[in-house]
């Protein structure tokens, strides 16, 4: 049960991954695709949601992903996630994704893009297992956490209109 997992910060599972960006992953325009960066952005989500389960979790859903500004072939692209919210057996992930010209240390790096996934924790067999409850520290991490409760409430309202449309009720 959640209740007997020890609540961790957010801090707790914080992951920071980099990339520098070359020809093999830009579209024709010389910038990257944006496929590239979401599957930069899931990997760090999902070194953060197995740090903070303890164990394996997969992607159940990619909320959100709003990207800012092109990244550019040479470009070191940076991403930093973190556990917005916690519930049974599920987790929001934030992921913020920077990106910064290679030859020039003094730029500082451009945020290019945000994410939101949602990862559930699985047992052995494939099935949920419970997660630690989160335990924000700091103002922001209080933040992200009303911010993610809102999306979970929209992705949870969404899901019940499509299925009451479907039903035709």
């Amino acid at each position: 049960m959640t209740s007997e997992l020890t609540a961790r910060s957010p801090s707790f599972a914080r992951v920071s991954l980099a990339m520098m960006t070359s020809a093999r992953e830009a579209n024709l325009l010389g910038n990257i695709h944006g496929g590239e960066i979401v599957k930069l952005a899931d990997s760090t989500a999902g070194a953060v949601a197995q740090r903070h389960s303890g164990g394996p979790a997969v992607t159940a859903a990619l909320d959100e992903m709003a990207f800012l500004a092109p990244v550019h072939v040479g470009d070191i692209v940076r991403t930093q996630a973190q556990v917005n919210w916690a519930g049974r057996s599920s987790m929001e992930i934030g992921v913020r994704v920077e990106a910064q010209p290679w030859n020039d240390p003094s730029e500082t790096g451009l945020h290019v893009a945000s994410a939101y996934f949602v990862f559930v924790a699985i047992d052995a067999e494939g099935r949920a297992r419970d997660v630690p409850p989160l335990a924000p520290e700091t103002p922001d991490e209080v933040r992200r956490l009303r911010e993610a409760e809102i999306r979970r409430a929209h992705r949870l309202a969404r899901r019940q209109e499509i299925e009451s449309g479907r039903a035709g009720t």
